[in-house]
């Protein structure tokens, strides 16, 4: 067997690199005016870029029909590689229409600016209901994944990419470490086994607790917070990094935690979002994932730990990284720390564990969490930005 030269290869064996040279952004930009155009939301501005990068590996591009549909069906590629999550461009028929395959078709972001293109391989219809139901496990119209599938063309755009240029993230250009840098960074450091962890919610305790837990374990954390489109009442993204950057000074040992951002967007799918997620960590060079409970979960649509029992239905080392599976965390006031059922004799009355919709709701009355649920510098800043979005 070949030695990667990183502690772990890329999903497929190799780190897609889909950001257009000097010489092909040259031909691009000398055709613009005269390729028809397809505008992309933000989450597909956030998979183009993704593939670009190579995040999405061994993705190039948005699926063909043959993957879309064992992806949906399966959660494997046409040949038959595990990947749980459609990557897909879709369109209404009036754009898909006039779009002719082997054409190249330029990619606009919301502000109309040129950003990508588009090798178009396929045009194909699909069925909105079978990948609600297949990927989300619901066709509930409320579900805001679903609610994008349902709100989306029905046409598919399937082909190759190019990225034209890779611009400094406009908040966090500090943060912005693409897989090609993050693997760089980990050869530096010497370390051999990674632990990744996602979230989309701003830190507290019972995160804490998890990433130290795996750290104790592993050579280094990579902290990976979600910066993509998310819901409108997730906390935004500059509060969250906020966060995080005030517990990495004064509750991380520094030698040992890389934070970077993670530019994809959510799709709420729970169970599958936690393999997406998995994989995704294992591009940016990561051995080891945590998943944790409802794992890319929203409201009740996903059991407590179904993110968790989804990793059974592959073989071992299929996915070719290893999930770190931890119960829920809460402070014990029996034993005065974090713990979880596995190590807590406390009973439930004993345990602090407060949810991030309560979190918010107290935020938003001008409480701050305990002290046993945040930490009170994390928690002050939470509190400040709360507030500063109510008097906005």
């Amino acid at each position: 067997m070949t030695q990667h030269p990183d502690a772990i290869a890329p999903h497929g064996g190799q780190l897609v690199n889909r950001i257009a040279t000097s010489e092909q952004k040259a031909e691009f930009l000398s055709k613009a005016d005269f390729l028809p155009r397809v505008q992309l939301d933000a989450r597909a501005v956030s998979d183009l870029e993704m593939i670009a990068i190579g995040g999405f590996s061994p993705l190039t591009g948005f699926m063909n029909q043959s993957d879309y549909t064992r992806v949906v069906k399966e959660m494997r590629l046409g040949n038959g590689l595990a990947w749980s999550i459609p990557i897909t461009l879709s369109v209404t028929e009036e754009i898909a229409s006039p779009l002719q395959e082997g054409s190249l078709i330029r990619l606009d972001n919301l502000n109309g600016e040129f950003i990508g293109v588009l090798q178009l391989s396929e045009k194909y219809l699909y069925d909105k209901t079978q990948e609600a139901i297949n990927v989300y496990r619901t066709d509930d119209a409320k579900h805001p994944g679903v609610q994008v599938v349902y709100n989306q063309g029905s046409v598919n755009l399937a082909g190759d990419i190019w990225l034209l240029q890779r611009d400094p993230h406009g908040q966090f250009p500090a943060y912005q470490i693409d897989p090609a840098a993050s693997r760089q960074m980990f050869r530096d450091k010497g370390w051999k086994t990674i632990v990744g962890f996602q979230t989309r919610n701003p830190i507290h305790r019972a995160h804490e607790y998890i990433q130290k837990c795996a750290l104790e374990i592993v050579d280094g954390l990579f902290l990976h917070p979600l910066v993509g489109a998310t819901k409108e009442d997730d906390i935004p993204a500059d509060v969250r990094m906020r966060c995080y950057e005030i517990l990495l000074e004064h509750h991380y040992p520094q030698d040992r935690v890389i934070l970077a951002i993670n530019p994809a967007a959510m799709r709420y799918a729970g169970p599958r979002e936690a393999i997406f997620h998995a994989l995704v960590r294992k591009n940016y060079g990561c051995t080891h994932f945590i998943v944790g409970r409802d794992h890319a979960g929203v409201g009740d649509y996903y059991g407590t730990y179904d993110a968790q029992y989804i990793f059974e239905e592959f073989e071992p080392g299929e996915l070719g990284i290893v999930p770190m599976k931890f119960e829920h965390a809460f402070y014990c006031t029996r034993t005065k720390q974090m713990a979880t059922t596995k190590t807590s004799p406390s009973k439930p009355e004993e345990r602090v564990h407060l949810s991030g919709t309560k979190v918010r709701e107290m935020l938003r009355r001008g409480e701050l969490p305990p002290p046993e649920f945040s930490r009170p510098e994390v928690a002050a800043e939470l509190a400040r930005a709360m507030k500063a979005q109510a008097s906005a």
